[in-house]
């Protein structure tokens, strides 16, 4: 298997017109010829690190959410930044690098179908639906949830359930009953989705991150629960390495552990 065959298998679940505009998704580093793919690391960002384990583990491919490239250089140096230095080396290490970004978060069964799925939720749909270049997709999803866990806040089923040490959250508005809840989430950064979550009458918006006036807009109509950049988007390598697993089976994957370079004290 050539890495051209992996692109297009990853691509064909999340086709690169579904990304957003300012978005850098595809092929960051490598040859598109007939270069045999040893197997593939999948991470969530490609730090030195990533590059490091891949060349242990005699993985020549890695597989990121993030793209690695996302502005573009001027230069290559092995004293520039951080990017500059892990470009140098996955080229002197033969190494291939491809991010299936902002389109793997608007594909169907996408980023946030995987955190729906991981929360429980019941019919899923996008929250904001697109159409681009012919692909259906959208941003954030909605769905239900009927018992998280029965005597449990739900802040702390989802902090539970994503892992994450803590949570910046809005107080509950008031509701008549406590049976069904309606969600809506986004990995990431989602808080341009914050009116459309209300707008379709969910109770909580769960996101990775937000400004402080934002919270504002909720008070009184919907929860908000912030877990973290890095602690919503998790599940990404898990679902890169499924979508691996049905289109390139004799391909050995494997997923890296915590690029989160936050820590909470």
């Amino acid at each position: 298997m050539d890495i051209l065959q992996v692109l297009a298998a990853l691509e064909t679940f999340a086709p690169l017109p579904l990304q957003e505009s300012y978005d850098n998704a595809g092929l960051q580093i490598g040859l598109t010829g007939e270069q045999d793919v040893t197997g593939a690391l999948l991470c969530l960002d490609v730090t030195m690190d990533v590059v490091e384990e891949a060349i242990r583990s005699g993985f020549n491919l890695i597989v990121s959410h993030h793209p690695l490239l996302f502005r573009g250089l001027k230069r290559i140096s092995q004293d520039g930044t951080s990017v500059e230095r892990i470009v140098m080396k996955a080229i002197q290490n033969n190494i291939a690098i491809i991010s299936m970004h902002t389109n793997l978060d608007n594909a169907p069964g996408g980023v946030n179908h995987k955190m729906a799925e991981k929360l429980g939720l019941e019919n899923v749909r996008f929250l904001q639906p697109l159409n681009r270049g012919g692909y259906e997709g959208g941003s954030g999803v909605i769905g239900e949830i009927s018992a998280a866990a029965p005597g449990v806040p739900f802040v702390e089923y989802v902090k539970a359930i994503f892992k994450a040490p803590s949570a910046q959250c809005t107080l509950p508005p008031v509701r008549e009953s406590e049976g069904v809840l309606k969600i809506a989430l986004c990995g990431g950064a989602g808080s341009f989705l914050l009116e459309d979550a209300k707008a379709q009458g969910a109770d909580v918006f769960i996101t990775g991150e937000m400004h402080y006036h934002e919270y504002f807009e909720a008070l009184g109509d919907i929860q908000i629960i912030v877990l973290g950049h890095y602690e919503t988007e998790q599940f990404t390598c898990e679902l890169l390495q499924e979508i691996l697993a049905k289109s390139c089976p004799e391909l050995p994957t494997r997923l890296f552990g915590s690029t989160n370079p936050i820590c909470v004290k």
